[in-house]
């Protein structure tokens, strides 16, 4: 394999062309040079095409109302087309349960077995003949969804749940028919009745909690604003549709508004909400230059936005797009619990009819074996079965997306559950891709907080990455500044100016040793052998202090390890830094193990080696040199994607830069997985026992199932599956 090319491994499994990220800088130490040290250089790539519309599987329950979904050529509204129509089906079968269940009264009523439990009686005028024309209604009318779902089964040769319940109330009806018409034998009216009102009650209650897993996305669909404020050329306003503006358009947004598209702030300030999108829970500070997302909610005030992206290629696109080929990926553990609920079907089918032999050799007249072979046949249905993995599929994949984790392979997700190694490159994912000061020595009368401050007020003139990193250290510990005059860079050296008149310098080791100037102390020579960048202060030829500066380790990426650790996975780092510079931020955060002075093209080769060891791997990576290492992982994780979400080479792409989300990540898919095992136990574990009761097989001992109770049942063990998935939404992330 070529370590370089990122689709070299496993071309089927991802079917990408590239990635795109931030390389990270490479910290060397040493003084000031020509050359920006660590310079961190962004490589903008434009999003990628959706892929072409293919045609849809079933995210969620494919089998309602007459057998399979047809979503049809999702479009940028087909999650709301889809929604659209998963609540028509609702309301077909919230209809027809309402009129089964008025027609059902008056059958029960006359039901002999009913009269004597209740000791009454009640007659309808034409009997039987009048209960016959309410049933063949019920029949034809409610149990019509279940009648044309067996047609559709057939025809696709994939027997299942429509099959079971078609069959047996067909026995039910065409053998009452018969018995009416002169047959001699027990009507089932009644039975056959209640079991269709059951049945559609059941069905109608279990959409619903289908319907509300899905609807996550469905709101993130409505995230975007159907007009904007374009602003003209002349400085006027006109309220557009979204779907009219360009690349180039300035918007205004006004306070609580939605941003209507993905852009960059031109002029204005506010706080920005963008928990819907990102899972970031606190409001961010938007200004001009900042960019901001189509879909997030505008504070308190008004921002005047360029329009980068539009339609498709806005970051809420590209979620809902991600989110919908993670939910009609095929799972694992779905194939098992299909394959499970075919051969549960062929099961149900020869034991009814197994049941229906049994009965008759034992000497049980006709009705009696009847009843009992449809009651087994609809306590087997696969129904619950065959929901148990895609509602927690729809319900995983909508609540990552909300907390800014989206899944772009369901089957490495499914992996992360196993992931036993942890590998982060270093700068930009555990580390912040920035140089900071990591320690203050003060050598002579000052104090390291003046030492500091002296250096930042020389600094504060310079572009350079080290200027920059002191200058900020040092307005983030709240440190007054004071004006330099006659500043002057000493090319590759430092610089050099005045403060109330006395002369200071900042300069590099390099500087020290043209000038003959010897430092002896234990401090310095320990951050030195750390591999971090010092600095020192001078005032004439004395030196009143040193800094030491690092790529700064985010304050998040401690407990993200000690979250890992906790959860028995080993914590590596892969770094192209030297030696030193990687034991320095090992030791700090507690790692296992790292991977130093690692040339890009050799980070693939790295993760194998940690595979050979029989690791599950997951890779951390933000940049394009990680692709190779991303793709080698058994679960690769861009991190930092922010409004840039096609990270081609990763299976699971972070919004945030933030580690503790890859904590979540694997907790989610842990919590997933729990929910699957769980729900595929429920589904097949009730027949243990149902089904032997169904069959009769307590008929001795006076405990025998109707045709009605096995569907009460079987309708109580979907909807116990239904509720079970939503139980996910409990799940929360990691927060500061």
């Amino acid at each position: 394999m070529d370590p370089q090319d990122p689709l070299s491994r496993n071309s089927a499994r991802h079917e990408r062309e590239g990635a795109h990220g931030t390389p990270p800088p490479t910290h060397e130490g040493g003084g000031h040079s020509s050359s920006p040290h660590g310079e961190h250089q962004h490589a903008h790539h434009p999003p990628t095409e959706p892929p072409p519309e293919h045609e849809k599987g079933h995210a969620a329950h494919g089998e309602h109302a007459g057998g399979q979904h047809d979503h049809g050529e999702h479009g940028e509204h087909g999650e709301h087309d889809h929604g659209a129509h998963h609540a028509q089906m609702i309301a077909d079968f919230r209809r027809r349960f309402w009129v089964a269940l008025v027609l059902t009264v008056p059958i029960v009523l006359t039901a002999p077995l009913v009269q004597r439990v209740f000791r009454f009686t009640f007659t309808l005028p034409g009997d039987p003949w009048t209960r016959w024309v309410l049933s063949s209604v019920v029949f034809f009318y409610g149990g019509w969804p279940f009648l044309k779902g067996f047609v559709e089964e057939t025809r696709r040769r994939q027997p299942g749940m429509m099959t079971l319940i078609a069959l047996a109330i067909t026995v039910a009806y065409v053998y009452s028919t018969a018995v009416v018409f002169g047959l001699p034998g027990k009507v089932f009216f009644w039975e056959l009745a209640s079991l269709i009102v059951v049945m559609l009650l059941g069905h109608w209650i279990e959409m619903r909690s289908v319907l509300g897993a899905s609807r996550a996305l469905e709101e993130l669909v409505k995230l975007l604003p159907a007009e904007a404020h374009l602003i003209l050329p002349d400085g006027t306003e006109r309220d557009v549709p979204v779907a009219e503006l360009k690349p180039g358009d300035r918007v205004r947004v006004r306070p609580g508004e939605k941003i209507p598209v993905d852009g960059v702030v031109v002029e204005g300030a506010s706080s920005v909400n963008e928990a819907m999108l990102t899972g970031e829970s606190k409001p961010v500070e938007k200004k001009a230059g900042d960019q901001v997302i189509g879909g997030a909610i505008n504070g308190e005030g008004s921002l005047v936005i360029e329009v980068q992206r539009t339609g498709r290629d806005t970051y809420l696109s590209q979620v809902i797009e991600l989110v919908r080929q993670a939910q009609e990926t095929r799972s694992r553990t779905q194939d098992l619990a299909n394959r499970a609920a075919f051969w549960l079907t062929v099961i149900a089918v020869g034991g009814g009819v197994l049941t229906f032999g049994v009965w008759l050799a034992l000497g049980m007249d006709l009705a009696f074996a009847l009843e009992r072979m449809v009651t087994v046949m609809v306590i087997a249905c696969p129904h619950a079965l065959g929901l148990a993995v895609p509602l927690v599929v729809a319900v995983s994949t909508s609540l990552s997306a909300q907390n800014g984790l989206l899944i772009r392979d369901r089957t490495a997700f499914e992996r992360a559950k196993d992931v036993s190694a942890i590998i982060f490159d270093k700068t930009g994912t555990l580390t912040e891709g920035r140089f900071g000061v990591t320690d203050i020595i003060a050598l002579d009368a000052l104090s390291e907080e003046e030492v500091l401050r002296v250096a930042a007020s020389l600094e504060q003139a310079s572009e350079h990455p080290i200027a920059r990193g002191i200058v900020e250290t040092a307005k983030a510990r709240g440190l007054a500044l004071q004006p330099t005059e006659d500043f002057r860079a000493i090319p590759g050296k430092g610089v050099t100016g005045r403060l109330n008149g006395a002369e200071y310098a900042v300069v590099s080791p390099g500087y020290l040793q043209e000038k003959g100037l010897r430092l002896e102390d234990p401090r310095v020579q320990a951050v030195a052998e750390q591999g971090k960048t010092v600095v020192y202060l001078l005032s004439g030829e004395r030196v009143l202090g040193a800094l030491a500066l690092a790529d700064i380790i985010r304050p998040e990426s401690r407990e993200a390890v000690e979250r890992l650790k906790r959860m028995g996975i080993e914590v590596m780092m892969l770094t192209g830094d030297s030696r030193q510079v990687a034991a320095w931020v090992a030791r700090e955060l507690g790692l296992d193990a790292f991977f130093a002075e690692v040339l890009p093209h050799e980070k693939a080769a790295k993760v194998r080696e940690v595979q050979s060891r029989g690791y599950v791997v997951a890779m951390v990576g933000d940049g394009v040199n990680d692709a190779p290492a991303l793709v080698q992982a058994d679960v690769g994780i861009a991190i930092g994607a922010g409004t840039d979400v096609a990270v081609e080479a990763a299976d699971i792409v972070l919004v945030r830069n933030d580690p503790r989300d890859v904590v979540a990540i694997i907790r989610l898919a842990q919590a997933t997985y729990r929910k699957m095992q769980e729900n595929l136990f429920w589904a097949t574990g009730y027949n243990a026992v149902a089904l032997p009761l169904a069959a009769g097989v307590l008929y001795r001992v006076g405990i025998l199932l109707s045709p009605a109770m096995g569907a009460l049942l079987m309708s109580l063990s979907t909807v116990i599956v239904a509720v079970n998935a939503q139980r996910l939404w409990a799940f929360r992330r990691v927060e500061a």
